[in-house]
């Protein structure tokens, strides 16, 4: 029942098949603001969990534009190829990162994260 508005970025962890396109399996992830972090309410919805992320090193590229699934799996495609074979990092997942709501035209930044190894 507590309001906590948009938080950003809106973080999705996506699961790359084999050919580099995405899995139908997803999380969306939200930061809860910091007056909540200490305390936060319980969700009312059991599909909802409270997750604490724990501090990472990434890789990340950054682009504008409304974001597409598309554009999230050329962008992990250029991500990769700029890092090449020496970067270790997690190869079952990557993060899809949005921090602008929907109704801003222009600026715009989507990330896409590498979680190093």
């Amino acid at each position: 029942g507590a309001g906590m508005g948009m938080t950003a970025p809106v973080s999705i962890t996506v699961f790359p098949a084999e050919d580099g396109s995405l899995q139908q399996k997803v999380k969306v992830s939200l930061r809860i603001p910091s007056a909540f972090q200490a305390n936060p309410p319980c969700p009312s919805d059991e599909s909802i969990k409270i997750e604490e992320r724990q501090g990472m090193t990434i890789y990340s590229t950054q682009f504008g534009g409304y974001a597409k699934e598309v554009d999230y799996v050329n962008y992990a495609s250029k991500l990769k190829s700029t890092l090449g074979s020496e970067a270790a990092y997690r190869k079952d997942f990557y993060l899809c990162n949005g921090y602008d709501p929907p109704m801003k035209p222009y600026g715009r930044r989507n990330e896409v994260w590498f979680v190093k190894e």
